[in-house]
């Protein structure tokens, strides 16, 4: 039995996928030598106008190497799994969960706290995949379903909040974007190519 063919566009989604990456980490660099005073301020901060950009830039962001470190297998490996499907379907599921986690921190973290990292776009990949074989109901999508719940299932207790200074509303946010992905990816794509005027 012989592995369905990469579909097109899987070269350059792995190229994007290393080049978000790459950035993140020049940017980890860039904070580390400004002394972590710069980049800081771009976090979300929940329900501030100083916030806002946070949810547009805060997942290229990490508070130190370790987070970064944590968070960029899961990053590139959960990203080339949704690959499989196509770059669009990549880009789509991309944009929904890092909106769902963003918005989602800004308007329901608590007051007065700061929130960077990739975790709430990883959280949504993780969910997308894990629920698409349910949906889809292909060999494919299941068989890639149940390898990553084998994988990445332990990281699903980051969905509870157990661990201080660990943004479990930006996971779950992003889970539910990545499950709504999951759900509506035929109609999401529809309403992309019929309003975006690619």
């Amino acid at each position: 039995m012989s592995l369905p063919p990469l579909p097109d566009g899987f070269a350059q989604g792995i190229s994007l996928l290393a080049y978000v990456l790459l950035l993140m980490w020049v940017l980890a660099i860039l904070d580390a030598l400004t002394g972590r005073r710069v980049l800081r301020h771009l976090a979300i901060q929940p329900r501030t106008l100083e916030g806002v950009p946070g949810i547009l830039v805060a997942p290229l962001l990490h508070q130190d190497f370790k987070h970064l470190a944590a968070n960029s297998a899961p990053f590139v490996i959960l990203g080339s799994v949704i690959l499989r499907q196509g770059l669009e379907a990549l880009g789509l599921v991309t944009g929904i969960c890092w909106l769902f986690s963003g918005l989602g921190i800004w308007l329901l973290g608590r007051p007065g706290t700061r929130h960077l990292g990739a975790s709430g776009v990883i959280f949504g990949y993780l969910g997308y995949v894990l629920l698409r074989g349910y949906f889809e109901r292909s060999l494919p999508a299941i068989a890639a379903s149940v390898l990553v719940g084998i994988l990445y299932g332990g990281t699903l207790w980051g969905l509870l909040p157990l661990q201080q200074g660990k943004s479990w509303v930006g996971h779950g946010l992003g889970f539910l974007g990545g499950v709504t992905a999951a759900r509506n990816l035929e109609g999401i794509q529809t309403w992309w190519m019929n309003n975006s005027g690619f």
